[in-house]
């Protein structure tokens, strides 16, 4: 437990934080990679690159800072990064290396403001901090190897089937080449894959939506090829039907939980669409007796993955209302068959459709994509506990 004065010390280097931005986390993950360079085998170093990911460290350490008197604040972005850790498997030495790296850089950068108060102040507190994080991590391993069909670290799965869905978007069923079982998930959550081959420079984790339900046999995740993307590209060129993955666990804090009688609206853009589709598929196994709309918005025809599938489920499920907005159809498109809309998705003219009492609503896409969806969802007076939300890609808020 922290004391008055360390708090008191942490929150009074909150201006320091916001005057160095993403100069601080830089300068971190410089040094870390320079010092440790076995952790760019855990890092996205793709993120590192477009700034993604110390952008998303800053947030966080400068959240931290404002909020170490009232952890609470925080609980939820501590289960996000929590599961995305053990994605990683990160183990609990690696906080020490972290911290090390942290406090260090504070020292560089600041050397005036860095006192040996402060820099103790900052010890203690990450050192909570990190604690938090080892024991909810510890948490979620244990879990995911005593539950029937878990286990921990990474696991060997064989590509059963591989299937362009998309100009863009490849599906990949995988089954455990030990033959067992396969651990349940929640519809939401994300499958880790750990790739190590002669033609990647680096060890790399990446984490894709599961989009099937789950059936205790298999996963399907669908992959987008990113423009230059290592981990994408990788999978798209070089898996092959046959080949092994190694996979760890299922993770997220993410996923849909609702009763027979909830109507749910699935909301997505692009490849966003992947975690709807584990939960329209989970919805239809149970057979929900409630209403399901499918709203999805991508470019045209070329680029709407799973469509033939979308369209046959369609039709054997009376309860199941889709939209589908194309930004450019090609002249191929069939308006009223493949597409409903052109343009950019507008909610404004269903919303007496799906403006429903007990409505809980899951969307997932860009960023911008989903800010206008809760924009337009809060604006019709939806309450926040009905929205549900994930954002690809290090930690990012709406």
């Amino acid at each position: 437990m922290l004391n008055a004065r360390t708090i008191e010390i942490v929150k009074s280097t909150v201006p320091l934080l916001e005057s160095a931005n993403t100069a601080l986390t830089e300068h971190f993950y410089r040094r870390m990679f320079r010092d440790n360079p076995e952790l760019k085998d855990v890092f996205n170093l793709s993120h590192q690159k477009t700034g993604r990911q110390p952008a998303a460290l800053f947030t966080a350490v400068l959240a931290y800072a404002k909020n170490i008197d009232n952890p609470a604040v925080l609980a939820a972005a501590v289960e996000r990064i929590a599961h995305k850790h053990t994605g990683f498997s990160i183990q609990p030495e690696q906080y020490a290396i972290v911290g090390h790296h942290l406090l260090e850089t504070i020292k560089e950068l600041a050397p005036d403001a860095a006192t040996p108060e402060v820099i103790d102040a900052w010890a203690q507190a990450y050192g909570a901090l990190a604690d938090i994080f080892i024991g909810r991590e510890a948490q979620i391993y244990q879990d995911n190897e005593t539950r029937p069909g878990g286990w921990r670290g990474t696991r060997a799965f064989v590509v059963r089937e591989k299937h362009a869905e998309s100009e863009q978007i490849t599906s990949f069923l995988l089954a455990p080449a030990d033959g067992g079982a396969v651990v349940d998930f929640k519809p939401g959550q994300y499958l880790n894959l750990h790739l190590d081959s002669d033609t990647l420079e680096h060890k790399e984790y990446r984490q894709y939506s599961l989009c099937q339900a789950p059936n205790g046999e298999n996963y399907r995740i669908a992959v987008k090829r990113e423009q230059g993307g290592v981990a994408s590209g990788f999978l798209h060129d070089q898996v092959s039907v046959g080949d092994t993955l190694q996979v760890l666990p299922p993770a997220g804090d993410f996923f849909m939980e609702v009763t027979p009688n909830t109507p749910v609206v699935l909301i997505s853009a692009g490849v966003g669409q992947t975690p709807m589709r584990a939960m329209l598929d989970q919805l239809l196994n149970r057979q929900h007796s409630a209403p399901i709309y499918w709203l999805h918005a991508c470019d045209n025809g070329a680029q709407h993955a799973f469509r033939q599938d979308l369209q046959a489920t369609r039709l054997a499920h009376t309860n199941l209302e889709t939209h589908i907005w194309y930004r450019a159809p090609l002249a191929s498109d069939r308006p009223a068959e493949d597409f409903d809309a052109a343009g950019l998705m507008d909610l404004g003219p269903l919303r007496e459709a799906i403006d429903l009492p007990d409505a809980h609503y899951y969307f997932c896409g860009p960023l911008p994509f989903m800010t206008m969806v809760k924009d337009t969802l809060a604006g019709w007076d939806i309450a926040a506990e009905r929205l549900h939300y994930e954002v690809f890609g290090p930690h990012q808020s709406l």
